[in-house]
């Protein structure tokens, strides 16, 4: 199949409709040992300044956020307990909202998957969480302020779920009323959506 990034433009929607447009869109890696290729099945808004589950809350801009305050589309990633996590970048430029990419479905590439995440692993394990599908997929923390439309790592046009549900987001228990906000989508009955942890 043919995979070409996606047009810049698609970036520029506000963070609570951009992310349940993300859902269904392919993440394309291409590496030297082939192309690996997921479609997106989850995702969550995270809406700084006034977000206090976001690493912006109250427009804070650190070495860590920097990236987040720029133009729609550029990747941001930072570390958690090891694990990189990815984001789109969205709003505004100067409005650091991003979207962080909570699970992912598998398309090509499954041997190099199977290999980077421990072939002992049952396949929906592979990439059914933040911090799996970026090792998964090969993604490092080298991306941080990369376009999501440019080579070798992009987003491109895929199928749109028949389905989203919406709910709270994952892991945030600290952060007052924002636990609640309903900023997590994913595609209904898809099996490797994450498992919901409050």
């Amino acid at each position: 199949m043919l995979y070409k990034p996606i047009n810049p433009s698609f970036f520029e929607a506000p963070v609570l409709e951009l992310a349940p447009q993300l859902l269904g869109q392919y993440i394309v890696h291409e590496q030297p040992e082939g192309r690996l290729v997921a479609r997106i099945v989850e995702t969550e808004a995270y809406r700084g300044p006034e977000d206090r589950a976001a690493h912006s809350f109250g427009n804070r801009r650190t070495k860590r956020t920097d990236v987040m305050f720029g133009e729609a589309g550029l990747v941001y990633t930072y570390q958690m307990h090891t694990h990189t996590l990815i984001n789109v970048v969205s709003g505004p430029i100067g409005t650091p909202h991003a979207i962080l990419i909570r699970a992912v479905e598998p398309v090509e590439g499954l041997e190099q998957m199977k290999e980077n995440r421990g072939s002992q692993l049952k396949m929906k394990d592979w990439t059914n969480g933040p911090g799996k599908l970026t090792k998964a997929l090969g993604i490092t923390m080298d991306y941080y302020g990369h376009h999501w439309t440019h080579e070798p790592l992009f987003i491109a046009e895929g199928p749109k779920p028949a389905a989203i549900e919406v709910g709270p987001r994952v892991g945030i228990g600290n952060t007052g009323e924002a636990v609640h906000y309903p900023w997590r989508f994913y595609e209904k009955d898809n099996p490797f959506v994450s498992k919901y942890r409050p």
